[in-house]
């Protein structure tokens, strides 16, 4: 099964090989059809803490690494 890979923003730094990326999606809703954003946090494994708050970066679907965190940072997008 393909692994998942996400784009978004870096909103959080402060924890120790930790980022939290706010990952942004538009989709049309079913009855109005009129484009909605919906935003949803996740704890992405950054081994070298490099991401810094307001770094755009690509997280890949990995195995749990903590209670939290089942996501990595493959990439910084720009």
């Amino acid at each position: 099964m393909p692994k998942r890979i996400l784009q978004g923003v870096v909103v959080s730094d402060k924890m120790d090989k930790t980022v939290t990326v706010q990952v942004e999606r538009r989709f049309k809703h079913p009855l109005y059809k009129k484009f909605i954003k919906r935003t949803k946090k996740y704890a992405a494994h950054d081994e070298n803490n490099a991401c810094k708050v307001g770094d755009t970066v690509q997280i890949r679907e990995t195995r749990p690494i903590s209670r939290r965190k089942t996501w990595e940072v493959i990439s910084e997008a720009g």
